[in-house]
C-alpha cells in the first residue's frame, strides 16, 4: 500500500499515476499538468493570454506545449481562419487568426481542439498559440524562448578539474582543467571554456543568434584553422538565464562537428542531435552535411 506522506520521495511525478497509453499506439503517452506560474503571451503588441490556470501538455515525441483557458484569452480579437488539422492523438484543431489594433492580421495564430479522442484528456476548454507568430512569451515576469521549459528536463552546470581537450582541423584548439560541464537531460555533455583556454586567433564573431529555453540567447563564433572555415562552430551566452549562469561568457564547441573531444585522455562519442540535423526547434546547423546517421 502506498502512503500519501511518502509521495514526495523517490521520483515525485504524481501526474504519471493517471497516464494511460493509446490502445492503437502502445507506449505513446499524452498528459497535461497544471502550471502554477503566471503565463502570458504577447502578439501584435497586445497581451492576448494571461493566466494562472494554464496547463502544460506533455506528449511523446513532442516538445511541451502551454495551453490557456479560453476565459483567459482575448477571444474578441480572434477570428476563425478556416484552417483545420487532424491529429490521431488529439483530434481536430480549428485555427484562429488575430486582427490587431493596426488592422493587421496574424494568420493561424491560435488553435483549439474541438473533439475528443479516446485516451486523450479533454482540451475543449483550452487553446494554444503558434510560438513563432507571437511577439513574446512570459513565465511570471521572465521572458522565455523557443518553447516551454520541459518539467522533466534538468540542466546542471558543474565546474570540473578533469582534463578536457578539443581537436579541430587536426589541431588541439582548446585545452583546459577548469572547464564548466553542462549536463542537460537527454543531450550530450557540453564543455565550456574560458577564451584563454583556446589557441589564439582562431575565432571571429558570427552574426548568428539562437535562443534556448534553458540557457537564453546564444551568439556564435566562426572558426578558421589553416585557412579552413568552420561556420558557427563555437557559441556562448553573454547573459544566460539564472539556471545556467555559470557559463556566462564562456565558449563551447559543437561536439557534433569537431574532430574529437578527449576527457582525461578518453575520446568521447560524437553525438547526432537535433542541433546537427534540424528539428521542429530550428534549422540544421550549416555543418550538418558532415554528420553521418
Amino acid at each position: 500500500m502506498r502512503h500519501e506522506h511518502l509521495r514526495g520521495r523517490g521520483p515525485h511525478l504524481p501526474p504519471l499515476d493517471h497516464v494511460t497509453q493509446f490502445d492503437f499506439e502502445p507506449g505513446y503517452v499524452l498528459f497535461p499538468m497544471s502550471v502554477p506560474k503566471r503565463l502570458r503571451v504577447v502578439a501584435g503588441g497586445v497581451v492576448i493570454a494571461d493566466t494562472v490556470r494554464g496547463i502544460i501538455l506533455n506528449e511523446s515525441d513532442h516538445i511541451p506545449v502551454y495551453y490557456f483557458p479560453i476565459e483567459d484569452i482575448r477571444s474578441d480579437m480572434m477570428r476563425v481562419s478556416g484552417r483545420t488539422t487532424t491529429d490521431m492523438f488529439k483530434g481536430t484543431a480549428t485555427y484562429y487568426s488575430m486582427l490587431d489594433h493596426d488592422g493587421k492580421t496574424i494568420e493561424d495564430l491560435m488553435w483549439r481542439y474541438d473533439g475528443q479522442i479516446n485516451g486523450c484528456p479533454s482540451l475543449l476548454s483550452y487553446a494554444s498559440f503558434d510560438w513563432k507568430k507571437a511577439d513574446r512569451w512570459y513565465e511570471e515576469d521572465e521572458e522565455i524562448f523557443v518553447h516551454p521549459r520541459d518539467p522533466f528536463r534538468r540542466v546542471d552546470v558543474l565546474p570540473s578539474s578533469r582534463h578536457v581537450q578539443v581537436f579541430l582541423g587536426g589541431k588541439l584548439v582548446a585545452d583546459s582543467r577548469r572547464a564548466n560541464m553542462l549536463f542537460e537531460t537527454g543531450l550530450p555533455t557540453r564543455y565550456y571554456f574560458t577564451i584563454t583556454d583556446l589557441i589564439p586567433g582562431i575565432i571571429a564573431p558570427s552574426e548568428t543568434v539562437t535562443r534556448c529555453p534553458y540557457k537564453g540567447i546564444a551568439r556564435y563564433y566562426n572558426v578558421t584553422i589553416d585557412n579552413k572555415y568552420y561556420p558557427d562552430m563555437v557559441w556562448y551566452y553573454p547573459d544566460p538565464v539564472h539556471e545556467s549562469s555559470r557559463i556566462k561568457g564562456m565558449v563551447s564547441f559543437a561536439n557534433e562537428f569537431v574532430d574529437r573531444i578527449l576527457v582525461d585522455g578518453r575520446e568521447q562519442m560524437r553525438p547526432v542531435t537535433s542541433f546537427s540535423l534540424g528539428s521542429d526547434r530550428g534549422d540544421p546547423h550549416p555543418l550538418s552535411a558532415t554528420v553521418t546517421v
